[in-house]
């Protein structure tokens, strides 16, 4: 994928994920934080330097929105699909799905007010296996840069590896 064309991409990963039992309404697409719809210069510290230096530098530059990731224009031509609608009766649904926590989640939920994004659920899963809770936002795709949480994701609902970021380099 190259970014720098301005085109997100993604890998589709194999899965045996049935259809869901229950129908939901519209369609539901999930997206991984850091490296997908954020750039990677967060990851980059936590790689680097550990979850310490990652908390400390989110909380001192908590109020700095983050740079766009490859996905960021997806979910910005999304959100204004979503805003021709009620958000009740909205047809698309959309999640941010990370391993992020607090004190970590401020500095994410600035840049989306900052980008004037929309996005109807937001979970900080502290490093919790994803799987689980996008099934129960019946997610219909899912997108991350790791493969690991990808392939993890896949055994739940459908899966695109988005191949940017440090993790894949």
């Amino acid at each position: 994928m190259r970014k720098a064309a301005g085109h997100a991409a993604a890998t589709i990963l194999p899965s045996n994920v049935e259809q869901k039992a229950e129908a939901t309404e519209g369609l539901r697409i999930a997206f991984d934080g850091d490296a997908v719809l954020f750039s990677d210069e967060a990851e980059r510290v936590y790689k680097r330097e550990g979850l310490a230096a990652f908390t400390a530098s989110e909380v001192s530059a908590a109020k700095e929105p983050l740079s766009g990731g490859p996905f960021k224009s997806f979910l910005a031509a999304l959100h204004r699909i979503q805003s021709e609608h009620p958000p009740e009766r909205a047809a698309i649904r959309t999640a941010l799905v990370t391993a992020r926590s607090a004190p970590a989640h401020e500095r994410v939920v600035r840049t989306l007010r900052a980008w004037n994004i929309r996005i109807d659920e937001a979970l900080f899963l502290g490093g919790l296996d994803k799987g689980p809770f996008l099934k129960a936002f019946g997610a219909d795709i899912f997108f991350d840069d790791q493969r690991g949480h990808a392939e993890s994701a896949s055994r739940h609902v459908a899966t695109g590896h988005v191949p940017f970021g440090i993790a894949n380099e």
